[in-house]
């Protein structure tokens, strides 16, 4: 079965890593056909273990290679196609679209905090498939107040997040 593991916090604020590392990490724990995309983390593979299972497995190896607390988030072929065809907004040149991974139920917690938050322009955000996506102006993301929330301790197990545009191409990689 394919998959594709999103990590979370990599090559940001001095967790540095390079994507053959990486790539032979999963290799070394057992999975097959790995491929890197972006330099973001995202890693697809093939295995036969549940998502559950690799999840456990896959923490544990890239924690004790690389000497950080992982947190990587599992989705099979299946689940990466959904997020690429469930995006609700209309693409412009000038807006980011992200797609948080997650922990179920995060999408939720993400929308609260998204109500709760001071807007930009053209800056929305909505629940399908259970998946949180929020569009953003460009060069707002890191400024605007739901950004900010995005960064908080509390949240940083519970999901990552990734331009759309980044689903094309894991789903390229995938078929």
């Amino acid at each position: 079965m394919k998959y594709c593991a999103f990590l979370r916090g990599v090559n940001v604020k001095g967790t540095n890593m390079k994507m053959a590392d990486v790539c032979q990490v999963f290799r070394d724990a057992g999975m097959d056909q790995v491929n890197s995309v972006l330099a973001s983390g995202n890693i697809v593979f093939s295995s036969d273990k549940s998502a559950t299972e690799l999840k456990t497995i896959l923490e544990a190896a890239m924690s004790a290679y690389f000497s950080y607390e992982a947190f990587l988030f599992i989705k099979s072929q299946a689940e990466t196609t959904l997020f690429w065809s469930s995006i609700p907004f209309e693409r412009a040149p000038e807006l980011h679209i992200y797609a948080f991974v997650g922990l179920p139920g995060v999408e939720q917690v993400l929308m609260a905090e998204f109500n709760q938050s001071t807007k930009a322009d053209h800056e929305q955000a909505e629940v399908v498939n259970n998946i949180f996506y929020w569009q953003v102006p460009k060069g707002n993301t890191l400024d605007s107040t739901f950004g900010k929330v995005l960064g908080r301790k509390s949240l940083k197990d519970k999901f990552t997040s990734r331009n759309v545009n980044t689903f094309e191409k894991i789903l390229k990689i995938m078929h």
